[in-house]
């Protein structure tokens, strides 16, 4: 698709991806990708270790408000850490309908930076000091930014709040 003038127009959860970016100042680097079936796939057509693919999920409290949680590919959430460094004892991974709605992205394509509200952001330390990839807010496409630029720009609580697959 292309404008008046000839030039690419982004798809919308792109271009409010590529906004969010820019208005924390991160630098990103987005690649378009076919679709995978599978983590490792994904992490094969991207030239990059399943480690350094980061879910972005979307975990609601019982209150109704949400937060995001950034764990690695070949990681789990660990519900019991995330529970215990919240002080709480329920936590869950809404419908995808719901996460949308808190979003404004689809499931496979979240990511905290664009998102229709600035939920808190959690990442599970092991995130430090690399290059990942994460949801861009578009399916088929990928961005890649600094794990320590990203969770500093979004004041993310860097905890360990996952385990091994």
């Amino acid at each position: 698709m292309s404008n008046e003038s000839g030039a690419p127009v982004l798809p919308a959860g792109l271009q409010r991806f590529l906004a969010g970016a820019e208005a924390y100042s991160l630098q990103v680097e987005v690649a378009e990708r076919s679709g995978a079936r599978s983590l490792a796939e994904a992490a094969d057509l991207l030239g990059i270790a399943e480690a350094d693919i980061v879910k972005t999920l979307v975990v609601k409290h019982k209150d109704g408000s949400f937060l995001f949680a950034l764990i690695p590919g070949d990681r789990q959430i660990s519900w019991p850490k995330l529970r215990s460094l919240l002080g709480v004892n329920k936590l869950s991974l809404p419908h995808a309908d719901v996460a949308f709605e808190a979003t404004g992205y689809r499931r496979g394509t979240i990511t905290p930076l664009g998102s229709s509200t600035a939920w808190p952001v959690y990442a599970d330390e092991s995130i430090r000091g690399r290059r990942i990839s994460l949801g861009a807010g578009e399916h088929g496409y990928s961005a890649f930014v600094d794990a320590d630029a990203l969770t500093a720009a979004l004041g993310a609580t860097v905890a360990d709040i996952s385990d091994p697959v």
